[in-house]
Parts: structure tokens; sequence; C-alpha cells
């Protein structure tokens, strides 16, 4: 009787356990969820603005835990293009966005729906906005970065292949000796190439910049001068006549921290989460045997 009453007892505690740790995490998705309502709520009551965040991070299957990266999609842009839809013409926008990019089409309809917002557009980087991230970024009155954020070009991909790569590497070739196949990626490619640099063209002129500097703007960021994942900073997007600015809120890291990359067995990086000052306190001495 008693070797029965313990392994009824030892059953009950393992299914206790496995119950608490499936109902954890979905309560801290709830806790954090309350956060970033309350963070959102914050910015909007102190700039008087719509909060919109468009975030993506490395995500996780629930079940398996095999990573996958998030891009832009279709999905995204409805939901953007719905908040934008429920936002009064007369209040103005702020837009946090961290992409490593995604879709044209679903780039191209946020930025141009971001540009017909009457109020003003504000679009802010704590870390990257790449490819159809800066495409976006390109809509606003204002770009704001961290310091050390950066945007990147919009030059088209096809596949996996830059389509300037694609066309220069035809145009070394003779006609006859490259296969249809190619020769339709890179047809492709050309019009890839034009449809772009004409969106950023749109998107700059929009925004009031001159005919003949938002046409140079435009080739250089999309005619693939640079990789895809060139960092394009401050300092270099100022020089190219962009509106940006590394006055960025403290409230838009605030927000960035409350999704949180999920987290492996190991932490990469490690760090005492504490501000440093210039005044840097001696290192304690290690104590000897004896002492």
């Amino acid at each position: 009787m008693v070797t029965v009453v313990n392994l009824v007892s030892f059953t009950d505690i393992f299914w206790l356990i496995f119950l608490l740790s499936t109902i954890q995490p979905l309560l801290q998705q709830r806790v954090l969820v309350a956060r970033r309502v309350r963070a959102l709520r914050q910015i909007e009551r102190r700039h008087g603005s719509r909060v919109i965040t468009l975030i993506h991070r490395q995500e996780s299957f629930s079940f398996f835990g095999l990573p996958f990266a998030r891009y832009l999609d279709i999905e995204d842009s409805e939901q953007v293009l719905r908040a934008i839809e429920l936002t009064d013409p007369e209040i103005p926008i702020d837009l946090v966005l961290h992409t490593p990019g995604g879709l044209v089409l679903a780039a191209e309809q946020i930025a141009q729906a971001l540009q017909r917002h009457k109020a003003k557009v504000s679009v802010l980087v704590p870390h990257y906005a790449m490819s159809g991230g800066t495409l976006i970024a390109l809509a606003a009155n204002e770009i704001l970065l961290a310091p050390s954020a950066v945007l990147g070009p919009v030059d088209p991909q096809i596949g996996q292949q830059p389509a300037a790569s694609i066309l220069a590497a035809v145009a070394r070739k003779n006609v006859d000796r490259v296969d249809d196949t190619t020769l339709v990626l890179a047809d492709m490619s050309r019009k890839a190439l034009t449809q772009v640099q004409g969106a950023v063209f749109g998107l700059l002129a929009g925004n009031g910049m001159l005919a003949a500097k938002a046409e140079n703007v435009a080739r250089i960021l999309s005619e693939g001068r640079w990789t895809h994942d060139f960092p394009i900073n401050a300092e270099t997007a100022s020089s190219l006549g962009l509106p940006v600015s590394t006055d960025l809120p403290a409230e838009a890291r605030a927000i960035i921290r409350l999704y949180p990359q999920p987290r492996a067995q190991r932490p990469s990086v490690e760090y005492i989460p504490l501000p440093y000052g210039s005044r840097r306190e001696e290192p304690t001495r290690p104590r000897q045997r004896g002492q």
C-alpha cells in the first residue's frame, strides 16, 4: 500500500510540474504583451501620436524549438495599413521599425500609405531597417536613428541573387552563349531595378526633394553599387540628403527590449546591465590563501 501511495504522489507531482511548465510561458507572454501596450500608450501620450511597431525577430516553433527568420510580408502590410486607416489624418504617426526587409510589394504599400498620411510621419530605428525597411523609412518626414543604427540599400533581389549582379554577369557574355533561363532572369532584373528606382524617386520627390537630386539618390540606393547588407549609417544617410537624425527617443529603445529574441541554452552576449560612467571603480583584488 505504501508503494502505491508513493507512486501516485510521484505521478501527481510530475503532472503538476508539467502543467506549470506549460502555463508559465503563456503567463509570461501575457505580461509581456501588457508591458508593450503600456509602453506604446506612454509614447502616444507624450508625443500625441499613433505608435505602430513593425519588429521582426528570429522566432522559434513552439514544439520543435527550431529557429526561423521573420521578414516583411503581405500580412505585415495588411496590419500596418489597417493601423494607418484607423488613424485620423491630423494625428502624427510614429513607426518603430526593426526589420531585415522582405517583399518589395509589402514595403511599397506601407511606404505609400505613410506618405499619403497628412500629419507628420516619423520612423524610429533602434537598431536596423534594411532593404524594404529602408524603403518604408524613405516615406517619413523624419528618420530617427540610434547613434549606431543603420539603414541599407534597396537594390532588388531576384531569388537569392542581386538583380544588378545578374545584369552585370550577362553583360560580360555573348548573348548567344547565355541560356534562356538566365536571359529571363536578366529581363526580370532590369524591370525590378526600374520599378524600385521609380518607387524611391516617388517617395523622395513626394517629400520635397528636388527632382534631379531625388533621381540621383534613387539610383545610388537601388543600382547595386554596394552589397545588399551594406550599413548606411546616419552620416552617410545625411550626405544623401535624407531627413535623418540621431535623436532617437529613449522610449523606442525600451520598446525594442519588449520584443526579446528567443533565448538559447547559452547566451551569446553577456554584460552587467547597468550604465557605466566615466569614473570606474578599482577592480577588487583577488584574495590570497590565508587572508
